[in-house]
């Protein structure tokens, strides 16, 4: 993870947890209309990975147990994780891209609501991504990955200012290459097969020479709206399009998108997919159904967009019709560290990465709250353009204090927790039954986000190894990490 030059270590700040009386007064715990639907409070869960579905994109128990840990909290609403919308292979991850995955979401949908008695709004989150591959060895990436032609041996022929690579072999030329060192390496390759040698093959929106990015306008539209209906017909109370980060929907808003179709270049450009893909979910699951939109309020890159590109787009996405807009920052391909030889590149691990998910050692700015400035921008930009959709603020918001005051200031409408709600899912009850106090308060270390980057399933280093003799929890490493917080006993 990338880190400052200079960290503060910023301790957890001290809070006044409210009265029950208190919080029945807050606009933290009044509800809120969002689309058709009405939230009892404005406090949510925001869509995290636990790597608990199947490497078939299944259901399993585990995430019925993991969703059914949050519900029983009782936020306003809980969003599924990522879930893919099209029918292709992608670990365990969950899917919605075919009907076959119906079964098990709606018994998802069926455990939340059983969970929470009917108290919190089900949306579930989908995604569309393109290729990554892992980081090759080096001599794999020469022998079989290259594709030599007239440009490297002309380059080569340049560096080492010898002409028989014009007529070299390719085998020779393979060979030489695997051999060279970095000064040769970086004259005779693009930048595009640098990358694809130190940091694994990635497909971007913008390699339009690739037939199926090309066609992505054609194609995306139909297959988000068929994933919406699904969920739809799941039983989710709405659906929640991923425009964030560094997945399909983001690349094409992001402002180093040079598609020169028609999807690319000016900012109305990069925004008319995103739109396309809601107006035909939108014609799917029909107006009294929730559609919302996750999106970057700064995409923390050389040349990416900043929150004035963000306002525009929010203010776009408002006028189009989305139901609610919830913000993100950062967590970009285009700055990751370099991953290990045999891993895929991972796309927090960067400064963009770090404004995505900030701990605890941080600048003089700290990481609490870090992205609401960008998130009350964009929804003064979307209010005075006159529209009223609920904007949601995530990002190191732990205390009720804290919220609240988000809240009063009118810089969000609804604030979410993530690593909070993974600390501690009772949170919501405790508050508001005035029992703040026994809240399991997240330390900002990112020890989740470690083990979302391997792709183990994620839990939190406050509960993952307490009470492990308790009788039929479950448990992953050979049993030395619960995979669910300790049920609270009110």
């Amino acid at each position: 993870m990338w880190k400052f030059k200079n960290p503060i270590r910023h301790a957890i700040p001290e809070t006044r947890w409210p009265s029950a009386d208190e919080v029945e007064r807050s606009l933290l715990f009044k509800p809120i209309k969002v689309g058709q639907l009405t939230l009892e409070s404005r406090t949510w869960v925001p869509a995290m990975v636990p790597w608990r579905a199947t490497d078939d994109g299944f259901v399993t128990q585990d995430n019925l147990d993991w969703y059914r840990r949050f519900a029983a909290g009782r936020p306003g609403a809980l969003v599924v994780e990522a879930t893919g919308v099209r029918d292709i292979p992608s670990g365990p991850l969950l899917r919605i891209g075919h009907d076959r995955f119906l079964p098990g979401l709606k018994q998802l949908v069926q455990t939340v609501m059983e969970a929470s008695d009917g108290h919190s709004k089900l949306f579930i989150q989908i995604i569309d991504f393109l290729s990554v591959k892992r980081r090759p060895e080096r001599e794999k990436y020469f022998g079989r990955f290259l594709e030599p032609g007239e440009r490297h041996r002309r380059a080569l022929a340049e560096v080492t200012n010898d002409n028989r690579w014009f007529s070299a072999a390719e085998k020779e030329v393979r060979s030489y290459l695997n051999a060279a060192t970095d000064e040769i390496i970086d004259h005779v390759l693009s930048k595009r097969e640098l990358e694809s040698l130190r940091f694994g093959y990635r497909e971007s929106v913008t390699d339009v020479d690739l037939p199926h990015v090309r066609e992505l306008p054609q194609v995306l539209p139909d297959i988000f709206a068929s994933a919406a209906s699904r969920a739809r017909e799941a039983g989710f109370d709405g659906v929640e399009l991923h425009y964030a980060h560094a997945y399909t929907m983001a690349g094409f808003l992001s402002a180093l998108n040079d598609r020169a179709d028609g999807y690319g270049g000016p900012r109305e450009n990069r925004a008319r997919l995103p739109l396309e893909v809601y107006r035909a979910v939108r014609q799917g699951v029909g107006d009294d159904y929730v559609v919302g939109v996750r999106f970057l309020g700064d995409e923390v890159i050389a040349g990416g967009n900043r929150v004035d590109e963000a306002t525009y787009f929010g203010i776009e996405f408002a006028r189009a019709g989305f139901d609610f807009l919830s913000i993100s920052k950062g967590g970009k391909f285009e700055d990751a560290q370099q991953p290990k030889v045999g891993q895929a590149v991972y796309p927090y691990t960067g400064q963009s990465g770090y404004e995505c998910m900030p701990t605890v050692l941080s600048d003089e700015v700290g990481p609490f709250g870090r992205s609401v400035p960008l998130v009350a921008a964009i929804k003064q930009a979307v209010n005075k353009a006159g529209f009223n959709t609920p904007v949601v603020a995530t990002g190191g918001i732990s205390t009720f204090e804290q919220a609240e005051s988000i809240l009063q200031h009118g810089q969000a409408d609804i604030v979410g927790f993530a690593r909070q709600a993974l600390a501690d899912p009772d949170w919501f009850v405790k508050v508001r039954l005035g029992r703040g106090a026994e809240v399991r308060r997240c330390t900002y270390t990112n020890y989740c986000e470690a083990l979302d980057q391997a792709h183990r399933p994620v839990t939190c280093k406050l509960w993952d190894r307490v009470e492990l003799d308790e009788p039929g929890i479950a448990a992953v490493d050979d049993g030395r990490r619960r995979l669910l917080a300790p049920v609270w006993k009110a």
